[in-house]
């Protein structure tokens, strides 16, 4: 029965991994928002952050490292230095939170990221502006997965193109990804559960990225964004409900 269950939980979490890694493929961002809220309706909310950030990080290096040349990187490194101030933060709340109350706060963080998404909504991107969110990319990172929607305004202020733009968020999603897993082994949040859980959902990534780039030029961006956003909806919902049941 245990077993079964086992296989049942990694089949759920390779077809859920498929999903963020075709979201991000596409848009550029998603991949946490969809995989956190709904792995957490299948396994605990910890886990299902820490499982999305080993599944993840492959995928945002190789994007990062292939489109290099389209990088902003002295953007990137600001951000990313930045995170390493939010990062204690977040691992403190995805420690200490309960788990109703952690997998509630990222639901309403989902939503919450939907509603600056798809307003558009743009911030400062002053070297202030610019900290502030790098900062707030770090406590999310740790303690929900879903650090994307502030990079997604912070780059739509800047005027990014589509190319510039998934680009450099794969860079940003790789450097504060990495300094996420330090503090997640740190705080002895990667234990043989999380390793099997994402070794199995690990090949999902490459395929979910394959099937998203044979679509990345013949969807209008905005299209497929609010897919995605229309998507990420139902995962929060789900979410939402979990926790209610």
């Amino acid at each position: 029965m245990r077993h079964a269950l086992r296989v049942l939980l990694s089949i759920a979490a390779f077809g859920i991994v498929l999903l963020g890694a075709f979201a991000q493929s596409v848009s550029g961002f998603g991949f946490a928002l969809v995989t956190v809220p709904l792995l957490a309706t299948v396994i605990d909310p910890r886990t299902a952050v820490v499982v999305t950030a080993l599944t993840d990080i492959g995928l945002t290096v190789v994007a990062a490292v292939r489109e290099r040349r389209y990088v902003r990187w002295r953007v990137t490194g600001a951000l990313t230095a930045a995170a390493l101030l939010g990062v204690p933060i977040g691992l403190l709340v995805l420690v200490t939170f309960p788990e109703r109350l952690l997998s509630a706060l990222i639901a309403v963080v989902v939503l919450g990221c939907v509603a600056l998404v798809w307003s558009g909504a743009r911030v400062r991107t002053g070297p202030v502006g610019i900290g502030a969110v790098g900062v707030l990319v770090g406590v999310l990172t740790a303690a929900t997965g879903t650090n994307g929607p502030p990079l997604v305004a912070a780059f739509h202020s800047l005027g990014y193109d589509p190319r510039t733009f998934r680009a450099t968020l794969a860079a940003v999603f790789s450097g504060a990804g990495l300094i996420g897993l330090a503090g997640f082994a740190l705080a002895g949040r990667i234990d043989a559960e999380v390793l099997r859980l994402s070794l199995a959902a690990l090949p999902a990534v490459p395929l979910g990225w394959w099937l998203g780039n044979l679509l990345f030029d013949r969807i209008p961006p905005l299209v497929f964004r609010r897919i995605v956003l229309v998507g990420l909806l139902g995962s929060a919902g789900a979410a939402l409900a979990a926790v209610a049941g």
